[in-house]
């Protein structure tokens, strides 16, 4: 039996991380699910779990794998006047399009995912929706094209804090025909539910959709089988020792692309990579332990990349938006996490 421990707020201990690993697998993984796993008891990881999320941040929330449904991606780069880069990366943050927004470049740039809600549906990307001010200098828009890493997968994985059987206990019952990804009209409001609250219960859902219980069971089965739907976790890997967070813009030879990007998922810094139109061929953000960390990446695991032909990097000043809006900190009190 794993002993519960005492630790202060701003670092996790191996059973902390080993709760957030189980919510990886599984968000909606009971307690005592995840208790027999890691052998401790369901009271402990219910105090685990409410601890982690009033000190961490950690929210479990539900997020439409956009890839699969063939929805428009992009990663926009906002060059702004250093006073207005704040203002405006809170601004894009309010937006429901918008899942991943940071202070870049010492807080002249805004990094900012969006995506849009139906397939081939240009019209509600914010990119034609940006502030025409003077306060934003440059536009570069990536458009996402192929996810190496990142996503349904996630970075806690790369951390090895469950086993193999572990991992294979806390998977759901898979659904043997779930047909292809997709979200229907009618899908809608309990997609809604589950963004705003991963872990909502069925008799909520049940509130939120007019459907039955049993219907809203069998249906979420389903979207999460197909891919259409997977669970998140919204957390600080700063509380894993690794505060400091990183844009990669990369640019490979083409015929090397699928395979520096295939490499790339296999790093431990790299906590989501993805291929892009633009300007770089490869976009990727790091998670490490310091700028020093960060530089030993470079210099080694990627520097000896056959077919890497150039790289910016561009750490993190603040994280704006992960998964969910929230109020902004002061600059430097935010860490890189997953995406």
């Amino acid at each position: 039996m794993q002993q519960e421990s005492s630790t202060a707020p701003s670092q996790y201990d191996a059973l902390d991380v080993a709760v957030l690993s189980a919510l990886e697998v599984d968000g909606r993984a009971s307690f005592s699910r995840i208790g027999a796993v890691l052998g401790v008891s369901e009271q402990t990881v219910a105090r685990r779990y409410r601890r982690l999320c009033a000190e961490g941040g950690l929210r479990i929330v539900a997020v439409r794998d956009a890839e699969l449904l063939g929805h428009d991606q992009w990663m926009l780069r906002v060059r702004c006047a250093p006073d207005s880069a704040p203002v405006i990366a809170d601004a894009l943050a309010k937006r429901p399009d918008t899942h991943w927004i940071a202070l870049a470049s010492g807080g002249t740039e805004v990094v900012c995912g969006t995506r849009s809600h139906r397939a081939g549906d240009r019209d509600d990307l914010l990119l034609g929706k940006l502030p025409r001010t003077p306060s934003v200098v440059e536009i570069r828009a990536h458009q996402l094209l192929h996810r190496f890493f990142g996503g349904p997968t996630g970075w806690l994985r790369k951390v090895r804090a469950l086993t193999d059987d572990q991992v294979a206990a806390l998977l759901p019952e898979a659904e043997p025909h779930p047909g292809p990804a997709r979200i229907d009209p009618e899908d809608e409001p309990l997609v809604a539910a589950l963004e705003a609250d991963g872990r909502a219960t069925y008799p909520e859902l049940r509130r939120a959709t007019g459907r039955s219980e049993s219907a809203v069971r069998r249906r979420l089965a389903t979207l999460i089988a197909s891919g259409a739907l997977y669970l998140d976790v919204e957390y600080d890997p700063g509380h894993l020792g690794h505060p400091f967070g990183s844009a990669l813009w990369i640019t490979a030879a083409p015929a090397a692309l699928h395979t520096v990007g295939e490499a790339l998922a296999d790093h431990d810094e790299i906590a989501y990579c993805t291929a892009t139109a633009g300007p770089s061929n490869l976009m990727a953000t790091t998670v490490t332990r310091d700028s020093a960390h960060l530089y030993r990446y470079l210099s080694g695991p990627l520097g000896r990349l056959e077919g890497v032909q150039h790289v910016e990097a561009t750490p993190f000043l603040h994280r704006v938006k992960q998964l969910t809006y929230r109020q902004a900190r002061r600059p430097g009190t935010a860490a890189a996490a997953k995406r």
